[in-house]
């Protein structure tokens, strides 16, 4: 059996962490779903930056738009949702499927608003809006400054992808936030069927160390992290906290492996899916991970619920001098940093394509 099915049919739902016009105007996208067991997909704005940047897909959207007096972020969303909700579209039979489980795309808001809750909040709920489908997540970073975006958001009702999670600690934190939201919504006679995924960072660990890990824990870090976030995931699932919203009717934020695909060469191409093999939980992944674990990926165990193992990797890091709640900090505020730079170089993408655009016209 294919591995991408192998994993779907052990409950864990396979997403693309691609878009592109292109893929969508090929039926690319369609065939994945159809033959690679793939059930939702994630968007940032560099996947959209190269997409816009590389290919003359979208240049007549963009004429058009700014004929219209469009320009910048508003530019961008507009062009954004016309992909998304084409893709939301080709995934509604899995999401209804599933009863509202799987068959989600994501979108992220604005970095730029990071530090301001009531804008982030209000931008996700417009964004939501208009983009008029049941299935599009919004994308919040899991930051101190997010958190009481992400519970606000919940609250207002809006599908939340907590993106930036880069340890056990921040998970829980995002977890927080989604129940409080959830409770609040419970406490107003609101319905608390209010999705939500909590999204883990892998490989960033494992770049972080490269120079500094010992060789015989060359590649692990990232893996035990996940290990250890999967255990307080499932004791979170099984605490009475949760039990008591399921009983109201809410449904648990699942935990959303990101950043799976494989940096160094010399390892396998599907390590981060291998290895992270686990139900109830989603990975999104590369379009080049996904043919590579179609092609020849095998999946031979799932992830333990009990972080032994991940633990005794973990302390054999600290051993080895690295302090992992200051590295788990240091890659979150380099994400955040990083998302910044990845939405200005996208503005900037816009601006140039719209002006040699009007140039040639």
């Amino acid at each position: 059996m294919q591995a991408t099915k192998t994993l779907h049919d052990a409950g864990q739902s396979l997403w693309l962490d691609n878009i592109t016009r292109g893929l969508l105007n090929s039926g690319g996208l369609k065939r994945y779903i159809d033959e690679l067991s793939i059930t939702g997909l994630t968007s940032n704005p560099t996947i959209f930056d190269q997409a816009i940047r590389n290919s003359a897909d979208y240049d007549q959207s963009i004429r058009d738009k700014v004929k219209a007096g469009k320009q910048g972020d508003k530019l961008f969303f507009e062009l954004a949702l016309e992909d998304l909700t084409r893709a939301a579209d080709l995934f509604l039979p899995v999401h209804e499927r599933t009863n509202g489980v799987d068959g989600w795309v994501s979108l992220e808001v604005s970095p730029k608003l990071a530090f301001d809750t009531k804008s982030t909040t209000a931008a996700a709920a417009d964004l939501h809006a208009q983009a008029a489908r049941p299935n599009l997540f919004m994308k919040i970073p899991g930051t101190r400054e997010g958190l009481p975006a992400i519970e606000e958001s919940i609250f207002a009702g809006v599908p939340i992808n907590v993106t930036l999670l880069f340890s056990r600690e921040q998970y829980l934190a995002a977890a927080e936030a989604y129940m409080r939201g959830i409770e609040r919504r419970i406490a107003a006679g609101r319905n608390p069927q209010v999705v939500s995924v909590a999204s883990l960072f892998i490989s960033r660990w494992d770049v972080a160390v490269a120079s500094k890990a010992p060789a015989n824990l060359r590649d692990k870090l990232g893996i035990a992290i996940a290990g250890r976030a999967y255990q307080a995931y499932r004791e979170l699932l099984d605490s009475d906290r949760w039990l008591r919203l399921l009983n109201f009717g809410a449904r648990p934020q699942r935990m959303l492996w990101a950043s799976t695909g494989t940096k160094d060469p010399k390892l396998s191409d599907v390590l981060y899916v291998t290895a992270l093999a686990a139900p109830h939980t989603i990975n999104t992944m590369p379009e080049k991970t996904l043919l590579a674990m179609a092609d020849h990926g095998k999946v031979e165990a799932m992830m333990a619920r009990e972080a032994g193992v991940a633990e005794s990797i973990l302390a054999e890091f600290t051993r080895a001098g690295i302090d992992l709640d200051a590295l788990a900090e240091q890659l979150q505020r380099e994400g955040a940093a990083s998302f910044v730079k990845s939405w200005e170089d996208l503005l900037k993408c816009i601006v140039e394509k719209s002006s040699a655009l009007k140039k040639a016209s």
